[in-house]
């Protein structure tokens, strides 16, 4: 059975960190550059949002008898293979989980650009996510 207290309480996560990125989201390149508390911050906090939307897609998917996934983003393509999320989310949100692991394992490689591209014009997919685990939680 789905814990929906526990999906409850990882949503509401979710919502309070886009809400801590959403303020960085203004950064120059150079400012953000120029500020390693800020890169810090960010890149943890994308790290737990990330890792928040995959404990949710695992839950999921261990409640429903999915397929095991093979990795963090084959969590996501799982996802998509028994409706819960769209191909074109999917293809969003395995980005970020290929960046969450660029972040925990090769911290030097880590480019400012993208982490911003990522603040600007991925986060609203985080919102998809969340609105489609609301409505597959709905329909069980």
């Amino acid at each position: 059975m789905v814990d929906e207290g526990l999906i409850g309480r990882k949503l509401a996560a979710i919502e309070t960190y886009l809400g801590q990125l959403k303020e960085f989201s203004g950064f120059s390149l150079e400012n953000y550059e120029a500020d390693w508390k800020a890169q810090r911050a960010v890149e943890r906090t994308l790290q737990i949002l990330i890792e928040q939307c995959v404990d949710i897609a695992n839950h999921l998917i261990s409640d429903r008898a999915m397929r095991m996934p093979s990795g963090y983003s084959d969590t996501f393509k799982v996802l998509v293979e028994n409706g819960v999320i769209d191909e074109e989310l999917f293809r969003s949100l395995e980005r970020m989980a290929r960046f969450r692991n660029l972040i925990v394992h090769q911290y030097e490689k880590i480019d400012p650009a993208i982490v911003l591209k990522i603040l600007r014009e991925s986060l609203p997919d985080v919102d998809k996510y969340k609105k489609a685990v609301i409505g597959f939680m709905k329909n069980l």
